[in-house]
């Protein structure tokens, strides 16, 4: 979350992130949050100077009783009490000036890093780096959803009918690479000195709002309604909550932890050949990284992690490249992104299956999570990546390793797997 002073000393570089964001009349949004904290402070003002005044009026009363003085003492009481509804009134519209600036505060973005590229959609991304060999498949080479009707190894219209659409069952062999896969991840982030964690799937309101869920994507989320609980996007949310509140010690800095996950979107249901079999569902699984660190360290962690995440991608032999998000194609809460993307022969098209962010201190904010360091207490910055998703890795791994005599396991899976071939 931004804050007020943010707003107050740079408004020119506000404005300009914003835009750059596209947020509609980001200074008619600025001038906002500003007028309202200015009316928060002149309430603030009033009520701390009504306060003060009746603090010396109560000494007053004391001494006043002490001399004898009952009628000057009660004259004064009588003003005390007058002056304790006013500020009871004050303090309640002190409550709602707070309660508006923070109500227009969540509402605004976070800032892009200077380097962000200006656009407005994917097609305006900067490729940053491009990996890997295209394979170049048969005349009747399949997609990934007539292979694994071929093999056996997922099945939609079971998982429809036990849930609906977009929560496939796997099976065979196709269970087993799912396992193989999430195995290898971890493995992979515990040898690069990731603590593992396992988290909730469920989180309640608090925890959704630290990392900026809500209030931006409520209606994205499938929410418990009786508990008020929130089924997780992203293991990202559960994982960073585990600092909320906590003051860390600089020694302790950077925090690493890695977590395996299914993950849960609402808005995965919509229709056309982007969406298909294993493009996009409602549940499926991810192994996520998150890493805590102080600001001046933020970016060399970012470009840590970016490097993690492509040494998984080369090991599993898929063709990628890595992506410099623009400003109208990132998150809500990102301040810079690199998305991956492995490159699908069969559908001929990229397959985007990893985000590796830095959100700086927007999700610090509303966490209250801070570092003490050289005696003051100061915010953290906070970053993510997926490492990896597996429905679209899988779609790549089936639909560019097929062959004659089945679809080939790369290498590095086959310690998991215990078969080299589908």
């Amino acid at each position: 979350m931004l804050t007020v002073a943010l707003l107050k000393e740079n408004k020119d570089l506000v404005i300009s992130g914003l835009r750059k964001k596209f947020v509609a009349q980001p200074e008619q949004i600025v001038d906002q949050v500003l007028e309202a904290d200015s009316r928060r402070r002149t309430l603030q003002f009033e009520l701390d100077g009504i306060l003060s005044e009746s603090n010396q009026k109560a000494k007053q009363i004391g001494e006043l009783m002490k001399s004898g003085q009952k009628e000057a003492a009660e004259k004064l009481r009588a003003e005390t009490a007058a002056s304790k509804e006013t500020s009871k009134a004050l303090q309640e519209q002190l409550q709602q000036a707070e309660s508006e600036v923070q109500a227009l505060l969540v509402k605004l973005p976070n800032l892009p890093h200077h380097s962000v590229p200006e656009g407005r959609s994917a097609e305006d991304n900067v490729v940053v780096l491009e990996k890997g060999e295209k394979p170049t498949l048969a005349a009747d080479a399949l997609p990934h959803w007539d292979l694994i009707k071929k093999y056996d190894i997922i099945d939609f219209e079971l998982g429809n009918k036990i849930t609906g659409a977009g929560f496939p069952v796997y099976k065979n062999k196709g269970a087993r690479i799912q396992r193989a896969l999430i195995q290898f991840f971890l493995d992979q982030a515990v040898e690069a000195g990731y603590m593992e964690v396992q988290v909730p799937i469920f989180v309640n309101e608090d925890s959704a709002y630290g990392t900026g869920q809500l209030p931006d994507k409520d209606g994205q989320m499938y929410y418990a309604t009786e508990d008020n609980l929130y089924v997780i996007p992203t293991a990202e949310v559960p994982i960073t909550n585990i600092y909320r509140d906590v003051i860390l010690k600089s020694e302790d800095l950077p925090i690493k932890n890695v977590g395996y996950t299914p993950c849960f979107r609402r808005e995965a249901g919509s229709w056309g050949a982007d969406v298909r079999g294993l493009n996009r569902l409602h549940q499926f699984d991810k192994v996520e990284i998150v890493q805590i660190a102080t600001p001046e360290n933020s970016y060399e962690v970012l470009l840590e992690m970016r490097n993690h995440i492509q040494g998984l991608l080369e090991q599993l032999e898929l063709p990628f490249r890595i992506l410099h998000l623009c400003g109208g194609d990132m998150s809500f809460t990102s301040a810079l992104t690199y998305d991956f993307e492995v490159y699908s022969a069969a559908q001929k098209k990229w397959l985007e299956v990893s985000s590796v962010s830095n959100f700086e201190s927007y999700q610090a904010n509303r966490l209250k999570l801070r570092y003490k360091a050289e005696g003051k207490t100061q915010l953290l910055h906070t970053l993510n990546g997926s490492a990896l998703a597996l429905p679209r890795i899988l779609a790549a791994l089936l639909e560019n390793n097929q062959s004659p005599e089945g679809i080939m396991i790369p290498k590095v899976l086959h310690r998991y797997t215990g078969f080299d071939k589908i």
